[in-house]
Formats: structure tokens, sequence, C-alpha cells
């Protein structure tokens, strides 16, 4: 074989071997993942009693509590929830607010709107990130999307989501499982704030209403939890 023909496959070589190292490592990395959520919890559930404490008037946002049937919330893999109509006195309409609490992390991977909502005859029509600025200096990433459902009456809605994972704020469940792959999980939360699509309110001005509120809750839904953590602590 010539000098020019192993020159020329050298490329090819190195590439193979490169694509070797990246599977062997994205392989070692997707078990280690799915070794460390079927480890057995310790961790305390944040308790049903921590997240009835999240006001009921949040700036101008009025809330009402929205009961659940017991076979929903058993669907969900959750510890403890909270599901609320909000109101905005301040001209912002009315959102829903979802807030799923669990530490058993692989229970509440799946439960995602991307999936729950197409497996419910929603298509999904739009989706986009957004790094929302908080008063207190932090950024909320979330995503938002847009849903449909139906023809002549078509049932469209704005679903902004993101995870609370130990105290930090996380965009989807793809940036969290492999950034704590090393380290035990105490808490996962998936919050969503939902807006109604509908020719009074266009999409822009539902991702609005659902942006304000994110902004405005996201820093006391995270008091919640670490007032929780802090109080088992000390237990």
């Amino acid at each position: 074989m010539s000098k020019n023909t192993n020159g020329s496959q050298r490329p090819m070589v190195a590439a193979a071997v490169v694509g070797g190292v990246l599977m062997l490592a994205f392989g070692l990395g997707f078990r280690a993942v799915a070794s460390h959520l079927r480890t057995p919890v310790d961790a305390t559930p944040v308790s049903q009693e921590a997240l009835n404490q999240l006001p009921l008037e949040i700036g101008t946002w009025v809330g009402q509590d929205t009961p659940l049937d017991t076979a929903i919330i058993e669907a969900t893999d959750t510890d403890a929830h909270v599901n609320r109509q909000y109101v905005s006195h301040g001209g912002l309409g009315s959102v829903s607010l979802w807030i799923a609490s669990g530490v058993r992390a692989r229970d509440l991977m799946p439960h995602r709107p991307e999936v729950c909502y197409t497996g419910s005859g929603y298509t999904l029509v739009a989706r986009e990130s957004l790094d929302l600025p908080l008063a207190d200096g932090e950024v909320l990433p979330c995503n938002a999307m847009q849903f449909s459902r139906g023809t002549l009456t078509s049932n469209r809605v704005l679903v902004l989501y993101y995870y609370l994972v130990d105290g930090q704020f996380c965009r989807d469940v793809a940036e969290w499982r492999y950034k704590l792959i090393w380290t035990p999980i105490g808490y996962v939360a998936q919050v969503q704030v939902i807006a109604a699509i509908t020719d009074a309110m266009p999409a822009d001005t539902a991702l609005r209403h659902a942006t304000a509120f994110a902004v405005e809750s996201a820093p006391l839904i995270a008091d919640l939890f670490q007032d929780e953590k802090a109080t088992a602590d000390v237990d």
C-alpha cells in the first residue's frame, strides 16, 4: 500500500476512532443516568402542606384552587401538587398553574407537555426557548409551547414550563438529567403556566400573560421548596 493511500485513509481512521470514543462516552453516560434514576430514593418528599402555602395573591394575580380527580393525581406520579387558576386584576387575563413535585425523578420524566398533550390528541404547532430575567437578578430558563386540537372549533393553548431541581431552575429534562448524574436528587418539581389562545387572545398575548405570571411566581415557588428543605434539615 502506498504512502499516499495511507495518508488519504488517516482522516477516516481518525474519524472512526473519535466516533467510537463518543459512542462509548454516550453509552456510559446513558447507563449512568439510568442506574442513577433507578437508585432507591431516601429523600423526604416536599409535603403537600408546604406547596399549599403558595400565596393565592401574587402581585396583581388572585388564585383559586381547582380540585383534581384522585385518579388523575395518581397518574401524575407526584408526591405533592398545586392546580390553580389565577386571574389578573392588572389586565393580564387568566392563567392556570400546575406544579408537580416528587423525589422519584424517573417517574416524573415522562410527564412533560410535549408527551402528555400530544398523547391527549393535541398537536404541537410551535415551540421556543426563553430566558426570563427575574427581579433578584436570576434568569428563569423555560420552554413555551403552543398546542392545537380540533379543526372547525380549534382548541388552542400555550404552555410555558420549567423544572425546579434541588433549588436550581432548569429548562427541560435534557438539561438536568445529565447535569445531575453524580449528584443525589432531593426533589424535582415541574411548573406549568397555561394560557388559552383565542381569537380575542392571540398567541403573542397569551405568551405575554404566561411569562408575566411566571416571572412573578417563580421566586415564590422556589422559596417554598427552600423553606421545606431547611425545615427538613433541622429536623
